[in-house]
């Protein structure tokens, strides 16, 4: 039996940041004939969270470091708010590879989660050195997430919080033991103990899949996020395209499900882009995939009529904070755009 009072809780992504991590691109193959341009996307997005908070840029050498310092300086970005940790990586999405940073009194921790490439790809062997070398960096303990014995295989991208013992994900990431099987044989009550220990979670809202396109098999940061402790919004497709069902039973949970205090939850539907495919594959475009920095909400864009609409509700959202559209066309080709590639470190005050 598994004691599920917990020291830590998990805090939401609009508590204050004390920085935030992104590793610097350099997997040509994510971006096929879309890399050059990458780079200047990733410095736009900097530019966004600085300089509200510090911004630690993971780089492969030492020459790598300089290549990238030249490029932010190019988009005048102010180096005194930058921090470099050299470290080889074989991807770059942080949301997934990096630890799960946690509240423990008034200290911080990290939680890794045993990133095994979403049980998918082979080229994960460096990026499982990721949250020790960030954790050391920092100064921070780090504590391995096991459950009966074993490693537990899971991706920040699978989770969202309110901060306050709730917590959302969908079963087609975490109980499909058919395809990308992170945890072999686990149930709803395993996940019950697994986040109540290391999150702090009392509450979980399972919905059943993700969209169309996703590579990770049912990421929830595609689909439905919190943007406050009782607010979630959720992808809607009001046309007959093939999302429209998957998000139709999404929102018909969500309408069903209790926050911790047993109140309802307040739902409000965003709209999501017209369908993007490359070279017959799909791709997951989401406005979900935003991201909450200290004083701007990054919002993914795609050229399409919906997203001044989507850019209109979260500013509605957050009265407080400058909401500002990163153009995502060619970060898309990569399968995940500006949540994927960040991921923040809270003050602990």
């Amino acid at each position: 039996m598994v004691n599920n009072k917990s020291i830590y809780m998990l805090p939401a992504e609009w508590e204050p940041h004390k920085s935030t991590i992104i590793c610097w691109p350099h997997q040509k193959e994510d971006w096929p004939g879309k890399f050059a341009p990458i780079q200047w996307v990733y410095s736009e997005i900097i530019k966004h969270i600085i300089p509200d908070e510090i911004v630690l840029i993971i780089v492969q050498s030492s020459i790598h470091k300089r290549k990238v310092e030249k490029i932010l300086l190019k988009s005048h970005i102010d180096l005194d708010h930058v921090k470099f940790i050299i470290l080889k990586t074989d991807r770059g999405w942080m949301r997934d590879s990096s630890p799960a940073f946690v509240k423990s009194e008034n200290n911080i921790s990290g939680i890794s989660m045993n990133f095994n490439g979403w049980t998918k790809y082979d080229n994960y062997k460096k990026d499982k050195n990721i949250p020790k070398i960030i954790s050391k960096a920092l100064g921070i303990e780090l504590q391995e997430m096991i459950y009966k014995d074993r490693k537990v295989v899971l991706e920040g991208g699978a989770i969202d919080t309110n901060g306050c013992g709730t917590l959302i994900t969908t079963e087609e990431c975490l109980l499909d033991n058919k395809i990308q099987t992170r945890n072999p044989g686990f149930t709803k009550e395993d996940y019950k103990n697994i986040f109540g220990k290391y999150f702090g979670i009392t509450n979980i809202i399972w919905l059943r899949k993700g969209i169309v396109g996703d590579d990770t098999h049912g990421h929830i940061d595609d689909v439905c996020r919190f943007v406050n402790k009782n607010t979630v919004v959720i992808c809607n497709e009001e046309t007959c395209d093939d999302n429209k069902q998957i998000l139709e039973e999404n929102i018909e949970l969500l309408h069903d499900a209790k926050l911790e205090d047993g109140f309802n939850l307040n739902i409000v539907k965003i709209p999501m882009p017209s369908p993007i495919t490359f070279d017959n594959l799909r791709v997951p475009a989401s406005y979900a995939n935003f991201y909450i920095c200290n004083k701007s909400v990054l919002v993914p864009t795609f050229n399409d009529v919906n997203d001044r609409i989507a850019l209109n509700i979260f500013a509605d959202l957050f009265p407080s904070k400058k909401v500002i559209g990163i153009h995502a066309v060619d970060l898309i080709w990569g399968l995940g755009t500006v949540h994927c590639l960040t991921h923040e470190i809270v003050n602990c005050e």
